[in-house]
């Protein structure tokens, strides 16, 4: 991309528009920012715009509000909405003037980078490689896990509030970790609270504090973890487990900083960064009534998935040698071909974790040797993989069905101008499943 787009962006949220902004300008966008449509429709007119990301709900003029503007002024840059809200979604889609889209918060970047690369009909610049010096012990080699190393790093600096999801033992502490450490509040406190670990009925207690006289036993005030974080950062791991009553208290934090103790009637404020985990779908569970939709859109400003182990196979002997060598009390260790082989094959259900204590036993049974063998590995994950290995031949058939799924989905997304979205709907299939799909044929090296 040689020529330097410009692109105006526009939201209410100074958080979000930080993120947006930094994330494009790393990938070779010039970038114009307004704070509401009166702004955007002033920037519009005095600067040499390409193309426009817009939030929908703002004050003074909304997301819609702007697009007429800018259209009966007779300006026809491509526009992009963000939203989280259906009726906003199904007015974009009626629009098709070829030059509205949207993206449905919470915001996939790989998914904005595809809508601004086809509304510019460019090519986007996207880095292979990891620019970010990493602390001793998180080892990343495959593509899949560098792209969501390389976006925290870029989402650090921006205060919004994150989810990470992933199965158990992904690294989700880890990124967090990260995060925290990347940002401005690295020098503040970083509380990490397992929402799972804490009993329904001391949660409300242990996350706001509580007045002196509160209830029996409650003989002087005490600060909750969440004060205890003021200024720095706060994990909530687990946040699915949050009862539905505490999730409406913690809303309110998210909206403004502020909670009552509990038996406390003054307001106190504080200022702290939230970072969620769950191994939960947290979209699934707002479905269902189980999470708050409210809460899940304050705290999905941006949303990490983590892939699972087996799915970032780059990253498996390097973390092995990792783990192996740091076990060893006998010298450096190696992997031998067939235990390499097996540690590939095994599909690692247990994600990290399982196989940190896999190597730590293998590494004990070497009795001091220098090479990892397959025997060393326990009988549960060699015969996993012989018996992987002898149903591994494939039928023919199911081989070209995928490859016509794989086609009618590069078909829709162009049709869809890479709307992931509307291809979901079109396909019948959920967004999550689409996007999962679009990462497997890149990770195979297919340029979509």
């Amino acid at each position: 991309m040689k020529k330097k787009y410009n692109i105006l962006v526009i939201d209410d949220d100074i958080k979000q528009l930080d993120m947006l902004t930094s994330y494009l300008e790393k990938h070779g966008f010039k970038t114009i920012r307004a704070l509401n449509g009166v702004d955007g429709f002033d920037k519009i007119q005095n600067n040499s715009v390409d193309m426009v990301i817009s939030d929908m709900r703002m004050p003074e003029m909304t997301g819609m509000e702007f697009y007429q503007k800018i259209r009966e002024n007779n300006f026809k840059q491509p526009i992009l909405f963000i939203t989280a809200f259906p009726d906003v979604r199904d007015a974009v889609t009626t629009m098709r003037d070829g030059a509205a889209n949207y993206l449905e918060k919470p915001i996939d970047f790989g998914e904005m980078l595809d809508s601004v690369a086809c509304a510019l009909n460019i090519k986007p610049e996207k880095s292979n490689t990891l620019k970010i010096d990493l602390p001793e012990g998180v080892i990343v080699k495959s593509k899949n896990m560098m792209d969501v190393i390389d976006n925290a790093a870029i989402i650090a600096n921006s205060d919004v509030s994150v989810i990470i999801s992933g199965e158990s033992g992904t690294g989700k502490e880890i990124l967090a970790d990260l995060i925290h450490k990347w940002s401005d509040r690295s020098t503040k406190q970083f509380v990490k609270i397992n929402c799972a670990s804490i009993p329904e009925n001391l949660m409300e207690s242990e996350l706001f504090g509580y007045t002196k006289g509160a209830f029996s036993g409650a003989n002087k005030n005490k600060l909750g973890l969440l004060e205890q974080a003021n200024g720095g950062t706060v994990m909530l791991d687990e946040i699915g487990e949050m009862p539905l009553g505490l999730q409406s208290k913690l809303l309110r934090v998210t909206q403004d900083g502020t909670f009552i103790p509990l038996g406390g009637n003054k307001e106190r404020k504080i200022d702290i960064r939230i970072i969620a985990a769950t191994n939960r779908n947290l979209y699934t569970e707002v479905q269902e009534k189980r999470f708050r939709e409210d809460l899940y859109y304050r705290l999905s400003t941006f949303e990490f998935q983590i892939p699972a182990l087996r799915e970032r196979k780059a990253d498996i002997i390097p973390l092995a040698l990792y783990f192996a060598n740091q076990n060893s009390n006998f010298g450096r260790k190696r992997i031998s071909e067939s235990a390499s082989e097996i540690l590939l094959g095994y599909e690692w259900p247990g994600n990290i974790r399982e196989l940190q204590n896999e190597i730590k036993r293998a590494v004990l049974l070497t009795c001091g040797g220098d090479t990892i063998l397959p025997e060393y590995f326990s009988s549960r994950i060699r015969d996993a993989v012989n018996k992987e290995m002898n149903s591994s031949i494939q039928d023919s058939e199911e081989g070209v069905i995928d490859k016509m799924e794989r086609e009618i989905i590069f078909k829709t997304l162009e049709k869809n101008q890479f709307n992931r979205s509307l291809t979901a709907k079109d396909l019948k299939m959920s967004r999550r499943t689409l996007t999962y799909k679009i990462r497997r044929y890149r990770d195979a090296g297919y340029d979509i």
